[in-house]
C-alpha cells in the first residue's frame, strides 16, 4: 500500500492554491509519499480542518487576505497541539525574517517556482517522516 501525506494549503486566491497543486504533482519527490490536498480559502476553514487533524504539512500563503498566512501560522502554532510544519508562501525573500517570526519551518517565494516549492515540501515530509513505498 502506497504511503500518503495531506497537505493543507490555504490562499483566498485559487491561482496560487493551483500553482501549489501543480508544482508538487502527484508527489513532491521520489522518495516522498504521494500527497492529498484539503484546499482553505477562508480562515475559518483552516481552523475546521486543523480541528479535524489528519494534516501532515501546512502550505500558508503570506498574501492571503483578510488574514495572511504569516498571522494565521502563529496562530496554529500556538492553539494547535502537535501543529503540523508549515511551508510559508512569502512576496519577497526579504520576508523571510517574518516567516521565522511566524514560526513557519521553511519558506519560499511567490510565484511558486516548482523546483523550489517542491524540495522545500519534500524536506517538510521527510523531517516528519513520512516516505513514499
Amino acid at each position: 500500500m502506497q504511503a500518503t501525506a495531506t497537505v493543507l494549503v490555504y490562499s483566498d486566491d485559487s491561482n496560487t492554491r493551483e500553482q501549489v497543486r501543480l508544482a508538487t504533482g502527484r508527489r513532491p519527490a521520489p522518495d516522498a509519499p504521494v500527497v492529498e490536498f484539503v484546499e482553505c480559502a477562508t480562515p475559518a476553514a483552516v481552523l475546521k480542518e486543523m480541528d479535524k487533524g489528519g494534516i501532515d504539512v501546512c502550505v500558508l500563503d503570506g498574501e492571503a487576505v483578510p488574514m495572511g498566512g504569516m498571522g494565521m501560522c502563529r496562530q496554529i502554532k500556538d492553539e494547535v497541539f502537535q501543529c503540523p510544519p508549515v511551508l510559508l508562501l512569502i512576496a519577497r525573500p526579504q520576508d523571510a525574517w517574518l516567516a521565522t517570526w511566524s514560526r513557519a519551518e521553511a519558506a519560499v517565494t511567490l510565484p511558486v517556482e516548482p523546483v523550489e516549492f517542491a524540495g522545500a515540501l519534500a524536506a517538510l515530509l521527510r523531517e516528519k517522516g513520512l516516505q513514499g513505498v
